[in-house]
């Protein structure tokens, strides 16, 4: 597989879409948010294991499984599991084949997307967004 022409919308959906994870990520409360991420990394440590790579696929998923494990306890693990799963997405799009066959950049795309979400695990995932719920309790209501 050979690297696709990208367009401008390849490099700006992909960053639209991890600014909108973030910002419903951080409507969750808490422990459900590490929880639900950790779970979330861990399933996509399997989505390239007909990538291209023959037997080298099956290597991931033992690793994304050790991370998504720490990860249920650390915003840390889940960062350095995005930025590993995003360094696997590069691979996918320069060597092997794309996460969806009916997209060929969309391995780059969940480059971009994982590299872009990682910064705000490794910095807490804190929450740029009260619930709503929550706010309307603070006020009084």
């Amino acid at each position: 597989m050979h690297p696709v022409a990208l367009s401008v919308m390849d490099y700006v959906g992909p960053a639209i879409g991890a600014l909108l994870f973030v910002a419903v990520m951080s409507l969750v409360a808490e422990p459900t948010r590490r929880t639900l991420n950790a779970i979330i990394l861990a399933g996509a440590s399997g989505v390239y294991l007909s990538g291209g790579f023959g037997l080298w696929e099956l290597t991931y998923p033992v690793i994304g499984a050790a991370i998504g494990f720490r990860a249920l306890r650390s915003y840390r693990w889940i960062g350095v599991g995005w930025l590993i799963h995003a360094g696997w997405d590069i691979a996918h799009h320069l060597w092997g084949n794309p996460i969806w066959p009916f997209m060929p950049s969309s391995a780059f795309g969940c480059m971009i997307f994982d590299s872009m979400i990682a910064p705000w695990f490794l910095a807490g995932a804190p929450s740029f967004l009260k619930r709503p719920h929550a706010a309307m309790r603070a006020a009084g209501a």
